[in-house]
């Protein structure tokens, strides 16, 4: 089934977020569609799946006009949408999941999944999902609820499936796997459109290619154009995809961590025995499969693990039992892996989210009374320096594109004296140009001799920042390797294999 789009057009108040787009997706066509966060492309999914309604413009299927009022309507017309954030409820199983806004019910009014388990173990057997329809979906890993969401479009009949940025979550192994299962879709005869700004996933998968930029359509570049092509067409400027950073000596050691253990509410160990030690000058990076203790990890060395023990030291002083107020004061930049729910408050304005962790000192405030008038000052300041792109620092946090809302946390926490940097997932979700920024700001601080500490599963980050790396399995570090360590060889350390001459 074929999708195209006439000169659609969505604008909120002065922002165009669509601007007059032409867009056609062939039948059974792998169609990405590439650009920047905020440049518009995900509206315009939002658009083609009836969540909003166009100003103007027309879409048609298979070359019939046809009018999207809501969800209902587009997957009526064989059109079905996974989302980046997952519409999916974490208490209900796989089948209530899938049948919800669908129920059908028994002569005695009770719910019929039957027929809904047999569909979705149909659906997962012929595209080789391994989905249960009885599993919790709070229990299933990320890749599998993607399955979840991608079966549940399936089974209604979805003709074109409208993929919204779905690797941002995804682990380097669980990618892999969704661009086999997107070509073997297409195979069967699945129209996609790729919503992205990963490259090499583009180069892999796709048949075609759409740049948007700031709401247009700046090419359809041929599938053989290189990285350097394709990014330079994003941001409307070259943009060095390779990492550059000078050799330099390591000071003392900044921060020691020693037989560090975290615990859940059960008893049950998530940091496991974990020492190591970060050098003034040095970016160690934490490499490892989502869910194997580098996010409590992360979060014991800033304060925010309640159930833990051991010893965290910095700069010589332990503050292992420190509150998060006090640690953070003690010199920890933090740039949590979350950026919505912890790096922000998303109704707060851009200005007030910049001094979330400093309002109550000079110069923002003086003794009980704040100044809003200093605050939009330094915020227009900040804002400028870490190149937020905005309408006014007096903008909600959440009107922000989500490389924005990275540049806001990074700009709020290192405008303050540091001597520690820890950044966890820094640049998950991010566009080229915005990984090239917080990468060469997160060299900066190192060059000046902070310490840096970043927890990462994208392979290339932590290969192309860390002068040394050290691989997380099942709560533990199980090596500390050299940042010349091949991708195959921490490929195998974090599946626990250690290979020949990487034993710790």
């Amino acid at each position: 089934m074929s999708l195209e789009l006439r000169a659609v057009t969505k604008s909120f108040g002065a922002l165009v977020a669509n601007d007059h787009i032409d867009l056609k997706v062939g039948d059974g066509e792998i169609h990405a569609i590439l650009g920047e966060n905020g440049a518009g492309k995900s509206t315009l999914m939002n658009v083609v799946y009836g969540l909003l309604q166009p100003d103007s413009g027309t879409i048609l299927v298979d070359g019939k006009e046809i009018k999207i009022s809501g969800p209902a309507d587009a997957l009526a017309a064989g059109i079905g949408m996974v989302h980046q954030h997952f519409m999916l409820i974490p208490v209900f199983t796989v089948a209530e999941n899938i049948v919800l806004g669908h129920e059908k019910t028994n002569k005695f009014g009770i719910l019929e999944l039957t027929k809904a388990k047999e569909e979705i173990r149909r659906v997962s057997a012929e595209f080789n999902f391994d989905v249960d329809p009885d599993a919790l979906v709070e229990t299933l890993p990320v890749g599998i609820q993607q399955r979840v969401e991608i079966i549940r479009a399936l089974i209604y009949d979805a003709k074109v499936l409208i993929l919204d940025e779905p690797t941002a979550v995804l682990t380097p192994q669980e990618t892999d796997e969704l661009l086999r299962n997107m070509k073997i879709l297409r195979d069967k005869g699945t129209s996609i459109v790729f919503i992205t700004h990963k490259l090499r996933e583009v180069q892999e998968a796709a048949d075609k290619i759409t740049v948007i930029r700031r709401g247009k359509v700046v090419g359809t570049p041929p599938v053989t154009a290189s990285q350097e092509e394709l990014a330079s067409l994003m941001v409307g400027r070259p943009v060095e995809l390779e990492v550059y950073k000078k050799a330099i000596t390591p000071g003392p050691v900044a921060l020691a961590v020693k037989n560090l253990n975290v615990h859940d509410i059960t008893g049950r160990r998530l940091v496991k025995n974990v020492t190591f030690d970060v050098h003034e000058g040095e970016i160690l990076a934490v490499a490892g499969v989502q869910g194997n203790g580098q996010s409590e990890l992360a979060k014991a060395i800033v304060g925010l693990e309640e159930f833990m023990d051991g010893s965290i030291v910095l700069d010589g002083k332990d503050i292992t039992t420190w509150s998060v107020h006090d640690t953070l004061y003690s010199g920890i930049a933090y740039v949590p892996e979350d950026r919505e729910h912890d790096g922000l408050i998303s109704s707060f304005s851009i200005a007030e989210n910049l001094i979330l962790d400093t309002f109550d000192t000079p110069p923002y405030a003086k003794g009980p009374v704040m100044s809003p008038t200093i605050v939009a000052r330094e915020a227009e300041v900040r804002v400028k320096e870490f190149d937020v792109r905005l309408q006014s620092v007096q903008d909600s946090a959440a009107s922000l594109s989500g490389g924005n809302k990275q540049k806001v946390v990074l700009a709020r926490e290192l405008s303050r004296p540091v001597k520690l940097v820890v950044a966890s997932q820094p640049t998950r979700g991010l566009d080229v140009g915005s990984i090239e920024f917080v990468h060469q700001r997160i060299i900066s601080e190192r060059d000046s001799g902070k310490a840096v500490l970043i927890f990462s599963t994208e392979l290339d980050e932590v290969t192309d920042l860390a002068d040394r790396i050290a691989v997380m399995y099942r709560g533990e570090i199980i090596a500390m390797v050299p940042a010349t360590t091949s991708r195959e060889d921490l490929g195998l350390l974090m599946a626990g294999v250690h290979p020949e001459g990487t034993r710790s």
